[in-house]
C-alpha cells in the first residue's frame, strides 16, 4: 500500500533550521515529481516547493525562496525539505505530495513545524 511519512518537524526558534523528510513506499518514487505544501491554522493549504523526478529541476514559492531547499534521494525513496532562517510565519503543518500526470497522486499525513519568535 502507498505510504508517505513525513518527519523532522518540531519547535524551533526564529532564525533556526529544520530538515523535513518524507519517506515513501508502495509506488514508483522515481517516476513521480514531489512537492511540499503547508497549511497554517485557519488558512488554505499552500504550495511550498517542487522537484522533478530526477531532481534536476526545482521550484519554490516566493515566500520561501532562498531559505528552503528541496532535494530527493531516489535510492531511498525519500524527499527532503531543508529549511533555514525560519520565521514565525513559517509555522504550519507541512505535507509532502507525490505528483504524476494521469496517475494517482498521493499525500502524506503531515508534520507540524512551529517557529517561536
Amino acid at each position: 500500500q502507498v505510504q508517505l511519512v513525513e518527519s523532522g518537524g518540531g519547535l524551533v526558534e526564529s532564525g533556526g533550521s529544520l530538515r523535513l523528510s518524507c519517506a515513501t513506499s508502495g509506488f514508483t518514487f522515481s517516476s513521480y515529481a514531489m512537492k511540499w505544501y503547508r497549511q497554517a491554522p485557519g488558512k488554505e493549504r499552500e504550495f511550498v516547493a517542487f522537484i522533478t523526478t530526477t531532481g534536476g529541476g526545482t521550484m519554490y514559492a516566493e515566500s520561501v525562496k532562498g531559505r528552503f531547499t528541496i532535494s530527493r534521494d531516489n535510492a531511498k525513496n525519500t524527499v527532503y525539505l531543508h529549511m533555514h532562517s525560519l520565521k514565525p510565519k513559517d509555522t504550519a503543518v507541512y505535507y509532502c505530495h507525490a505528483h504524476r500526470s494521469n496517475s494517482m497522486n498521493y499525500w502524506g499525513q503531515g508534520t507540524q513545524v512551529t517557529v517561536s519568535s
